[in-house]
């Protein structure tokens, strides 16, 4: 399917009329009612919002036959360690597509991870001594580290994956914090809307967690890869 099919399909599993995702999107619904009919396309930077609020990553949303010639806006809004991810991706995709041989270079480290998170039912977070894990690939700059325990965040998180942390406690609506939810440690999206605020799971076969009166919640970092 192309773009328009598939924003159509996605905003219809996600429960969104086309009014919400415009709300969401803050555009007009007529500018979706487009998007969908195949009289338009969307650019990145709706594209990258959609795709999180519809739990999907950025290809199966645009299928095979979206133009990617809007990514300068996405790219601009970056720090500057995402900047040189997507640069450096850039580059291997451009030597893949030329037939470039590059010689893989020794990027192992090792990271202290300080316990799990739960992508699932619940852990608890945060031992006094780290342990040393090995880890292959760029370490970005962070607070700590901890592994995902689960598979509620897939696709953007794989169960065992080690991801980084800035310590905050603070998030916007839209980022992947890492927060206690009733004295268990989760990672999730942090959504706050007119539907509420609540961590939100990439995985829909997992409900939402509202964050209201009822449960003890506090946000203690946020997911910087």
């Amino acid at each position: 399917m192309d773009i328009s099919e598939n924003i159509k399909y996605y905003r219809k599993q996600a429960g969104y009329t086309q009014a919400d995702l415009a709300k969401l999107l803050k555009i007009k619904p007529t500018a979706v009612s487009a998007w969908e009919s195949g009289r338009n396309k969307p650019l990145m930077d709706k594209v990258t919002i959609m795709a999180g609020l519809f739990g999907v990553n950025i290809s199966q949303l645009v299928g095979d036959t979206f133009e990617f010639n809007d990514i300068s806006p996405v790219y601009n809004k970056l720090d500057t360690l995402r900047k040189k991810n997507v640069y450096n991706y850039a580059v291997r995709q451009l030597d893949e597509q030329n037939n470039v041989i590059v010689f893989p270079t020794n990027t192992k480290n090792e990271v202290s991870v300080y316990g799990a998170v739960s992508a699932g039912t619940g852990e608890y977070l945060l031992d006094n001594t780290p342990e040393l894990v090995p880890y292959e690939g760029v370490v970005p700059e962070h607070d700590y580290a901890v592994i995902v325990n689960g598979v509620s965040m897939r696709p953007l998180f794989e169960d065992k994956q080690i991801i980084f942390v800035k310590k905050t406690f603070e998030a916007r609506s839209g980022q992947v914090v890492i927060a206690y939810y009733d004295n268990q440690a989760y990672v999730k999206k942090y959504v706050n809307d007119e539907k509420g605020a609540r961590f939100v799971s990439l995985n829909k076969s997992y409900d939402d967690m509202p964050i209201d009166e009822t449960h003890e919640t506090q946000i203690i970092g946020v997911v910087v890869l």
